[in-house]
């Protein structure tokens, strides 16, 4: 969940990494710290937010390591944040992750004075007692030591290589001319390469002239192919938005035609996986699982078939069902997401076949699958999702109609879908949503109902509101609401009703009119104007990509009810864009 970034070349190192880690603040964070080397290592750390700083006191270097911390291990402190330096003060060092073991290894370190409370700090203290192996061979055998998924930067005064190891947590390379950059996610050195090196599980890098790979488990050196990326820097950049999250709602006037602007073929084979297999299971956390959870209604509705929905985190309790003829259809953004690598992990130890839907070509997920299709929603910096959960959502409504031997028509579905949400996304659309945000911001509590593919969106709505306004939102199944929420409602109370123009339109509504009885302030998110409506927010007519529709302009309705909190809607408090760390 920590951003990392690192330099190595002929530039002042000290304002390419400050410029790194303000790109990485999306992935959450509440330290920061820079360590540069010229002759000595020199270090500067801060509590808080980077901010509009753009200079710190450390002198000219051509190598840094930087480092945006989320606490795991330790609270929020100066001594807590990274770079973590040695006793001598000669190796500095900065992580992301978790080390399960670090409590047992620390014993060991009985001559060493420590400083922090964090786990990361072992790691220098470890290479610094065995420095005399070498910097390479002391940091390969603490790469063996170390247990749990994490990824380290090491820079020193023993030598001007700059070395990177990765154990579970991504690590990056990018390469210009004689520069070189590594980051835990493309975006920190965007505006300086295209070009890429991924590091794989259980393997380092020594940059010295030149980068030279290694398994750091047998020692073997490794050939790399190198990578060009597709990102436009541009499309990692605010523009003319206030905040990456509106911009990146916005931006779905696009993405939904990039996400299934897909080989049909392999669309196809896809779907003919899930035909044959024997139990499938789509995993995925968070916005991802509400995705994965709308993609079981769709396909029991479209493809007349069966599929498992798992949390990613609950996964592991469904090992005894797995078999080699088990399918497993993994969901994340980041392609980072460390519980479901996990449940990935013990698909795997039962021969289960894995395809992935994902962000970031390259990442760990991507790796560890048979098959990944990317969703082309391009970098997504706000914590909270948006764009790439409709692509996820388009793709999984493609893969049903494909089941369905209809892949055509439900190409053409979502090509009208895209150009219906184009129509719907602008100035004055907002303007509506921001009055209605206007009208409820002062509220502390707001319910969302759904049915079919709209109740896992009502989930989805609940988070939006909840991580970015953090007002207290809860999503229900619309029939639900009689077995105990409508106790919650009272006069005024915002009630969201997520209205599809199908089978489930009567009973919805039917349920509406329970909460309107109450007392609550009733919100529709429908096609149509029924006069259940308190506010009524149109949305077009998509049938069975309702989900998609429906969920939009709860995203901007979160995002203005942020404002109006006075909340940071891109960085939402104790939460990170990549959840790294179980």
């Amino acid at each position: 969940m920590c951003g990392i970034i690192a330099y190595k070349g002929n530039k002042n190192s000290t304002n390419i990494i400050l410029n790194g880690l303000k790109i990485l603040e999306y992935r959450g964070y509440d330290s920061w710290g820079v360590a540069s080397k010229n002759d000595k290592i020199h270090i500067f750390k801060e509590i808080g937010k980077i901010g509009e700083i753009n200079k710190i006191n450390l002198p000219n270097a051509k190598i840094a390591i930087g480092h945006t911390r989320w606490a795991t291990t330790g609270s929020i402190t100066k001594e807590n944040a990274h770079p973590h330096l040695s006793c001598d003060n000669k190796i500095a060092v900065v992580h992301n992750g978790i080390i399960e073991n670090y409590e047992e290894l620390k014993k060991n370190l009985k001559n060493h004075r420590f400083v922090s409370e964090t786990d990361t700090e072992i790691i220098p203290h470890l290479i610094e007692e065995n420095i005399n192996l070498g910097l390479f061979e002391a940091v390969k055998k603490v790469a063996n030591l170390l247990e749990g998924r994490s990824a380290f930067i090491v820079i020193s005064e023993y030598s001007d290589d700059l070395i990177a190891v990765r154990k579970g947590a991504p690590l990056i390379l990018g390469i210009s001319n004689d520069e070189y950059f590594i980051a835990s996610d493309i975006p920190a050195f965007l505006d300086y390469t295209k070009n890429v090196n991924y590091l794989d599980d259980n393997e380092m890098v020594v940059i010295k002239d030149n980068p030279t790979f290694f398994n750091f488990e047998t020692g073997d050196e490794i050939k790399k192919r190198i990578i060009t990326i597709e990102w436009d820097k541009e499309q990692a950049r605010k523009g003319r938005y206030d905040h990456y999250l509106i911009k990146e709602i916005m931006e779905q006037k696009e993405t939904i035609n990039r996400a299934i602007n897909q080989d049909e073929s392999e669309i196809q084979k896809i779907a003919n996986e899930i035909n044959n297999a024997f139990g499938t299971f789509f995993v995925g956390c968070g916005t991802a699982g509400k995705v994965c959870h709308a993609g079981e209604y769709l396909y029991s509705k479209i493809a007349k078939k069966h599929i498992n929905f798992v949390v990613a985190s609950e996964f592991s309790n469904y090992k005894h069902f797995l078999t080699d003829k088990t399918l497993m259809i993994a969901v994340s953004q980041s392609g980072e997401t460390a519980d479901t690598i996990e449940a990935i992990e013990t698909a795997k130890k039962q021969n289960v076949k894995v395809i992935s839907l994902i962000n970031v070509k390259g990442s760990s997920i991507n790796q560890k699958s048979d098959y990944s299709l990317l969703i082309n929603a391009g970098p997504e910096k706000a914590v909270a999702s948006t764009k790439a959960a409709t692509s996820q959502l388009a793709l999984l409504l493609l893969l049903a109609y494909a089941s369905a031997n209809r892949l055509k028509e439900g190409k053409l579905l979502l090509i009208e879908t895209a150009g219906m949400i184009n129509d719907m996304l602008n100035l004055r659309y907002e303007e509506h949503i921001k009055r209605l945000a206007e009208r409820i911001y002062e509220n502390e509590h707001l319910y969302i109902i759904g049915k079919a593919a709209n109740y896992p969106m009502a989930l989805e709505c609940a988070i939006k509101i909840q991580e970015i306004s953090y007002m207290h939102a809860e999503g229900f199944a619309a029939g639900e609401l009689k077995h105990g929420p409508i106790a919650l409602i009272e006069k005024s109370t915002p009630c969201i009703i997520l209205v599809a123009n199908d089978e489930t339109k009567k009973d919805v509504l039917v349920n509406a009119q329970e909460l309107k009885t109450r007392g609550a302030y009733t919100i529709g998110i429908s096609p149509e104007y029924n006069k259940i409506f308190d506010y009524w927010i149109k949305v077009p007519d998509a049938g069975d990509a309702s989900p998609i529709v429906n969920i939009i302009p709860i995203q901007i309705l979160s995002y203005h009810l942020a404002l109006l909190r006075k909340h940071d809607p891109d960085l939402p408090r104790n939460l990170a864009k990549s959840v790294t760390v179980k």
